[in-house]
C-alpha cells in the first residue's frame, strides 16, 4: 500500500495559503472582469481606429484606379456605376502578437492605507482590460505559459479561466519561452526581485527581437515610505521578518535604494529599445492603460508601414 509523504508545517502553510488565494481569486473574478471592461470602454471610446489598406481578406474601401497600375485590379462592376474606375482595397490584417505577463506572486497582494485596492487586482484589471483593447484593435494576445495567442472577442473571459486555473507557482517574472521577433511583450510586475533576474528575464526576452515594455506596479507606500516609530515588516515571500526601532530614520536609505534599482531598470529597458513604465496604485488604470495602448500601438504602425510585410512572409507567433 502507498505511503502519501507527510507534508512539513511550513510546506503545509504553503498550501493552505495558496489554496486560500485561488479561492480569495476565485470569489473576485467577476469584479475583476467587470472592472476591466469598464476600464477598457472607457479608453476604447476615445481611441481612433487602425484600420488601413494593406494584405487581407476583409473588404475596406473602393479607391480611384491609378494610371500604371494592372488593369486586373479594377472592379469592374464598381466601375459600371460611373464614369470612374474603381479598385477594391482591403483591411491590412495585423499578424501582430502581444504577450501579457501579470504578476501574481505574493508581494503583489500588499495594500497601504494609501490606496484602495492591491496591487495584484490593479495588475489584473489592467491585464484584462489591455487585452480587450487590443483584440478590439485586431492584435492578438496571449499570457506566456497560460494561453495560447487568440483574437477572440470573448478574449477577457479566456485570460480570467486561464489565470484561475493555473496551478504552478505563482512567480514575480516570466517564464522562458520565445516570442516571434514581430512581437510584443507586456510585464505588469512590482519587480521588486533582484536586479540580476530582471537584467536576465529582459535580455531572454529580447533576444528573439520582440520588443518589450516594463510597467512597475507599486503601492504609494513603496515609494513614499510613510512609517514613523517601531515598524516590524515582513516579506511575503521568503517571510524573512525585520523591525525598525525608529522607522523614520531608514527613509533616505530606502528611498535612494529604490531609485538605483530603477535606475538600473531603465538602463536595460534602453539599452534593448524597451520601455519602462512606473505606475502607482492610486493613480487610475485607465492612466496607464491609454499609454500603453500608444506605445504598442507605435510598433503596430511601423510594422504596418514595412512594405515587404506580406501575409506569406510574417513569421509565426
Amino acid at each position: 500500500m502507498a505511503v502519501e509523504p507527510r507534508l512539513s508545517k511550513q510546506e503545509d502553510a504553503a498550501v493552505r495559503r495558496a489554496v486560500g488565494a485561488g479561492q480569495t481569486l476565485a470569489a473576485a473574478m467577476p469584479r475583476l472582469i467587470l472592472e476591466a471592461r469598464r476600464v477598457a470602454a472607457t479608453v476604447i471610446h476615445g481611441l481612433h481606429g487602425r484600420r488601413r489598406a494593406g494584405p487581407g481578406e476583409n473588404f475596406w474601401q473602393y479607391r480611384r484606379f491609378i494610371s500604371g497600375e494592372p488593369a486586373s485590379r479594377v472592379d469592374w462592376r464598381r466601375s459600371a456605376r460611373d464614369d470612374h474606375l474603381y479598385v477594391r482595397e482591403h483591411e491590412w490584417e495585423a499578424a501582430h502578437t502581444v504577450w501579457i505577463w501579470p504578476d501574481r506572486s505574493a508581494s503583489m497582494v500588499f495594500a497601504s492605507q494609501l490606496a484602495r485596492e492591491t496591487k495584484l487586482y490593479r495588475t489584473l484589471v489592467l491585464a484584462l482590460a489591455l487585452g480587450e483593447v487590443l483584440v478590439d484593435g485586431g492584435e492578438r494576445v496571449g499570457l506566456p505559459g497560460l494561453m495560447r495567442p487568440t483574437g477572440s472577442r470573448n478574449v477577457v473571459e479566456r485570460m480570467a479561466q486561464a489565470i484561475l486555473h493555473d496551478r504552478t507557482e505563482r512567480m514575480s517574472l516570466p517564464p522562458n519561452f520565445s516570442p516571434a521577433p514581430l512581437a510584443e511583450i507586456v510585464l505588469l510586475s512590482d519587480l521588486w526581485s533582484d536586479i540580476g533576474e530582471v537584467r536576465r528575464m529582459i535580455a531572454q526576452l529580447s533576444g528573439s527581437g520582440a520588443r518589450g515594455h516594463v510597467v512597475q506596479i507599486v503601492d504609494p507606500a513603496e515609494e513614499t515610505f510613510p512609517y514613523w516609530g517601531r515598524i516590524e515588516f515582513i516579506e511575503p515571500e521568503g517571510g524573512g521578518r525585520i523591525t525598525a526601532g525608529r522607522a523614520e530614520t531608514w527613509r533616505s536609505d530606502y528611498t535612494a535604494r529604490v531609485a538605483r534599482h530603477r535606475a538600473a531598470i531603465r538602463g536595460e529597458t534602453d539599452r534593448l529599445g524597451w520601455s519602462f513604465i512606473i505606475h502607482r496604485t492610486d493613480r487610475p488604470a485607465s492612466e496607464l492603460l491609454l499609454a500603453l495602448h500608444a506605445r504598442v500601438g507605435a510598433a503596430v504602425a511601423e510594422f504596418a508601414a514595412q512594405p515587404s510585410v506580406t501575409p506569406e512572409s510574417r513569421a509565426p507567433t
